[in-house]
């Protein structure tokens, strides 16, 4: 069995992985890779290189997630491939066995290579003088991304807010309309943001700018718009929050964007839990980023005023 201990590059040894990094927070990758995962069968594509791992899943065209995993969350990072190799494998399978290797008792670093000698995704506990667990997911060629976001800005002001991201789950669970679409109003005078959802009946929560700094923690606005998003693939971007988000009393950013596309983005931390305290912040490179795009409905044209 190959050790990890060396430079990913060995230009002279064609068999050399494309990758070998090791993860001292298990858990925090867990989390991270839980917040997109919307449906218990869900597919997921991998792109690695040499500044860390984007997962990337989607659904319908019309809701896309990237989890960034950034070479600096990793104790170590040999990367030896040219380009960007990407492959795809199912986000569930990942998450249950990355589960088992983070269950107590288990050793707290774990290995991840790719390819394997079938081109299989490797998982290997290391640091453990009595024990070791090894797992190696199949992995496929992955499917061609259904849509390019290419998210712009609607205009020269961003049309953005930033929200505590426990009140945006909030928000979003009580807008459950099966079925029915939610709409996204912000406006400038006053400066608010509005959620709207049509169903039996006709809810509406509103996140006045000034008059609670608690609710809108930022707020950029030069003009009236409104877009519509299917309720489904609204909920999806916050369903899976996992529970360090809500203690550490993180932040989301929402945007909309050019033609009403919406993106979210969240921060999960990926740090061993000594280095989590109320007295303290998370270092910023102990930080893996989510995004969340979603398309407004087919039949919505953003209203600008």
């Amino acid at each position: 069995m190959s050790t990890s201990t060396g430079g990913g590059g060995g230009d002279d040894d064609d068999d050399s992985p494309d990758l070998v990094c090791q993860l001292d927070c298990i858990q925090g990758m867990v989390d991270a890779l839980s917040s997109v995962r919307w449906k218990r069968h869900q597919d997921a594509v991998i792109e690695l290189s040499e500044h860390g791992i984007v997962l990337i899943v989607e659904e319908s065209g019309c809701l896309q997630a990237k989890v960034y995993l950034k070479r600096e969350l990793f104790i170590s990072y040999n990367y030896g491939a040219e380009g960007r190799p990407r492959f795809g494998l199912s986000l569930g399978l990942l998450v249950d066995c990355l589960n088992i290797f983070s269950a107590p008792g288990n050793a707290s670093v774990i290995e991840i290579q790719y390819p394997g000698p079938d081109m299989q995704l490797l998982l290997k506990s290391v640091g453990s003088p009595d024990s070791c667990l090894y797992a190696e997911i199949r992995t496929r060629i992955p499917d061609t991304i259904s849509w390019d976001y290419h998210f712009e800005q609607a205009g020269n002001v961003p049309l953005t807010f930033t929200v505590k991201s426990a009140i945006l789950k909030e928000a979003i669970d009580d807008l459950d309309w099966p079925g029915s679409s939610i709409q996204i109003i912000m406006q400038p005078d006053p400066p608010m943001v509005t959620f709207r959802g049509e169903g039996h009946g006709d809810l509406q929560i509103e996140f006045p700018y000034y008059a609670n700094t608690d609710l809108l923690i930022a707020f950029q606005c030069d003009r009236h718009i409104s877009s519509r998003y299917k309720y489904k693939f609204l909920r999806a971007t916050t369903s899976n929050f996992p529970s360090s988000v809500l203690k550490e009393n993180r932040s989301s950013k929402v945007t909309i964007g050019r033609g009403g596309m919406l993106k979210i983005q969240h921060l999960v931390s990926v740090a061993k839990p000594a280095a989590l305290n109320h007295y303290a912040d998370v270092q910023p490179s102990r930080i893996a980023y989510i995004e969340f795009f979603v398309k407004p409905e087919e039949d919505e044209t953003p209203s600008y005023d």
